[in-house]
């Protein structure tokens, strides 16, 4: 397909570019008023997500209004929880609450899987081909999903939590169970994201939210094999991998098929360039807060990260922007972004 900016493309692609392509994590949220008008016109954060038509209208927002060089679909990555059985509600300034969490490896028993589950995620599909529409090769539109391990968390967990304890109690006390669970989430995530990149998905991002919670040992049991099926089941689209505060297990991506790893704002450059390779595409890092500086001062670390990154970059936040930062601020480090040349 042909855009009007391929700029997050080639880049992907390998191909060298004048400056690095940006887009924000979260982008299309609480920080544009387009976003809080549709947001305020619906019962719920659910309601919204299921509506294709508002999705879309969203979903498009942050190129009209800030300028990004991509769009992301507007979705959560808790639809695929749902569409397994185990149900979530957003509750305000609480965040996701499951009624009925996974409590006993019975339990896994009862879950829907694999391509099974999307039938009920049609709204999803059907926001895609809409928002294509509507974008009319603007940009490329990103895909994303939850990685097994953060799904996982929430899945067993009920709730969001500062140490997810359950879940990792989960992982000593069931580790059979847990495999299984695990298993059944990758083949939910690879049906997912397959069927993204079919309704027109140019780009897919993996999250693992909460990959810094869990020791080396236990990422490599539970995490890297079924992380590398879900990525090399998407070989031949472009895949970036944001395994958040996981610096200590980076060393193991090496043998994981993905374009361009995003990293967090604690992250050091060189470590990820030391174990990676000085070739490897890194989107990130800067530090979400630095956005509430004066203006001056963003344009000033706009410069400095992609001096640090050196190349093979795509601009963005170590994380989502947090959803009371001013708009001008993030549009400020945007525009400093484009007119960069390298």
């Amino acid at each position: 397909m042909s855009y009007d900016n391929r700029l997050l493309l080639d880049v992907l692609d390998g191909k060298s570019v004048s400056r690095p392509p940006i887009w924000v994590m979260r982008q299309a949220g609480r920080i544009l008023p387009g976003y809080r008008k549709i947001r305020a016109s619906v019962p719920s954060f659910k309601h919204l997500v299921k509506r294709p038509d508002l999705i879309s209208t969203v979903t498009i927002e942050p190129i009209e209004v800030l300028g990004v060089d991509a769009a992301i679909l507007f979705s959560d990555i808790l639809v695929i929880p749902e569409a397994m059985g185990v149900d979530y509600e957003i509750v305000e300034k609480k965040g996701p609450v499951f009624d009925h969490p996974i409590v006993t490896p019975s339990d896994i028993d009862k879950v829907t899987f694999g391509s099974d589950v999307l039938e009920s995620l049609s709204y999803v599909f059907d926001s895609i081909k809409l928002t294509k529409e509507k974008i009319s090769g603007r940009t490329p539109l990103i895909g994303f999903a939850g990685a097994p391990w953060t799904l996982f968390a929430y899945m067993i967990e009920g709730s969001g939590s500062k140490t997810f304890a359950k879940a990792r109690r989960f992982l000593y006390e069931h580790p059979e169970a847990s495999h299984d669970l695990m298993d059944k989430i990758t083949q939910s995530i690879i049906a997912y994201a397959q069927e993204k990149v079919r309704c027109g998905c140019d780009v897919i991002q993996l999250f693992d939210s909460w990959a810094g919670m869990l020791t080396v040992d236990q990422y490599n049991e539970f995490c890297i094999p079924y992380i590398k099926k879900i990525l090399d089941a998407l070989e031949g689209t472009p895949r970036i991998f944001f395994p958040k505060g996981a610096w200590s297990v980076m060393p193991h991506f090496k043998g994981l098929s993905f374009e361009a790893i995003s990293i967090d704002w604690k992250t050091p450059i060189d470590y990820v360039r030391g174990h990676l390779g000085a070739d490897q595409i890194i989107q990130g890092n800067l530090d979400p807060a630095m956005l509430y500086a004066p203006m001056d001062k963003i344009d000033h670390a706009v410069a400095n990260k992609i001096k640090e990154v050196g190349g093979n970059h795509i601009f963005n936040l170590g994380h989502g922007v947090y959803p009371d930062t001013d708009a001008h601020h993030v549009k400020r480090m945007i525009d400093a972004v484009k007119a960069y040349q390298y």
